[in-house]
């Protein structure tokens, strides 16, 4: 892939969505457990935050834990939801000093009470914040978040509070967990798979879709400019006939 030549591209992408894959089998490859692979991965998570900083990227959108991932062993769920507390124990000061605005999409419905607790907290603090909007996919599931939208569209409906007539694509984004933000530019998979895996799958229509097969941990902030590179390098046309 091309790098990402600053000069040559003035303009980054706005917003940036991230498959984050190969924490497992970074972990395999060296004879560590799954958790060690976790671990390594939370550590990449703080340099793309970083990167897009850098790179002046005003959304990075991350999926951390889908709601597929429940039917891994109890151990190594238990792993990541105390990955997860960590994150928001140790790091949310961090990414509130600099600027970041977090939030969070999914259904916490599953999530433990304290988890759920310190979600709320990031959220408050930090919602003011006019930097970089890292969003963090937990418990998500895009086909869950389109049927809850489509459920909240007919209530609203049915209480008299909106027309069926006025249901247009920008009236149908207001109901999706990622309300208010623009649809990735980019996305990125890592560790070579090749799908969207239940992920921004509205979303995601018109973006533009890198692969690589560098495992999570070993995500660069050279593998962003990789990326990114490779977006610039593309045509992209929505729909459009080329010319």
């Amino acid at each position: 892939m091309r790098a990402f030549d600053s000069e040559r591209f003035a303009e980054p992408p706005t917003h940036i969505a991230i498959i984050m894959d190969g924490n497992g089998r970074w972990a395999k490859a060296r004879g560590l457990p799954r958790a060690a692979g976790h671990q390594r991965g939370a550590e990449a998570v703080r340099v793309a935050v970083e990167s897009c900083g850098k790179l002046g990227v005003s959304y990075l959108t991350l999926y951390a834990f889908s709601s597929e991932n429940w039917k891994r062993p109890p151990s190594e769920v238990d792993d990541l939801m105390a990955l997860l507390r960590h994150y928001l124990t140790r790091e949310v000061n961090v990414l509130h000093g600099n600027g970041v605005r977090l939030r969070f999409i999914g259904d916490r419905a599953s999530l433990a009470g304290d988890i759920k607790s310190l979600i709320e907290e990031a959220e408050t603090k930090t919602r003011a914040n006019a930097g970089l909007t890292l969003t963090v996919a937990i418990n998500y599931g895009s086909h869950n978040e389109i049927l809850g939208a489509c459920k909240r569209i007919a209530r609203a409906v049915s209480e008299g509070a909106l027309s069926s007539d006025s249901i247009t694509e920008d009236v149908f984004e207001d109901f999706l967990d990622t309300a208010n933000m623009p649809p990735p530019d980019l996305l990125i998979r890592t560790s070579g798979e090749q799908r969207l895996s239940n992920f921004l799958l509205w979303q995601l229509a018109y973006s533009e879709l890198v692969f690589t097969d560098t495992l999570w941990p070993d995500f660069t902030k050279r593998s962003l400019e990789e990326a990114v590179g490779e977006y610039h390098g593309r045509d992209r046309r929505y729909g459009t006939r080329r010319g």
